[in-house]
């Protein structure tokens, strides 16, 4: 499985963006699987941002996120989405997207597959 992130990039404190993760190869059995965004800056460990269950129905974030940030998942398209509003200059990052070993996690020792990562820079 690859996994293509985007939509990453610098907007002002307060404004929003949308990331996607497209997944491709070996798709067929990605509806059994959890997904994830994480985030990780220089000098220090990937952190948790968001999961998501195979079917929808088990969805986690950050405390620090929470209320600012949706997850969402497209079973007919294999994409994976975070929808960030109210961004704050603590969330530059680059996020990276994961599909999970199971039906869900929220631990990066649980992922698979990762994609490449995309940028986001919040300004003040």
């Amino acid at each position: 499985v690859q996994l293509q992130a985007s939509g990453g990039g610098l907007v002002q404190a307060g404004g929003s963006l949308r990331l996607s993760c497209a997944a491709s190869g070996r798709t067929r059995t990605l509806s059994n699987n959890g997904m994830g965004w994480f985030r990780q800056v220089p000098g220090k460990e990937r952190e948790f941002v968001a999961a998501i269950s195979w079917n929808g129905g088990i969805i986690h974030y950050t405390d620090s996120v929470k209320g600012r940030f949706t997850i969402s998942r497209d079973y007919a398209k294999n994409t994976l989405y975070l929808q960030m509003n109210s961004l704050k200059q603590e969330d530059t990052a680059v996020y990276v997207c994961g599909v999970s070993r199971s039906a869900y996690s929220s631990s990066s020792g649980g992922y698979a597959y990762w994609g490449q990562g995309t940028q986001v820079t919040v300004s003040s």
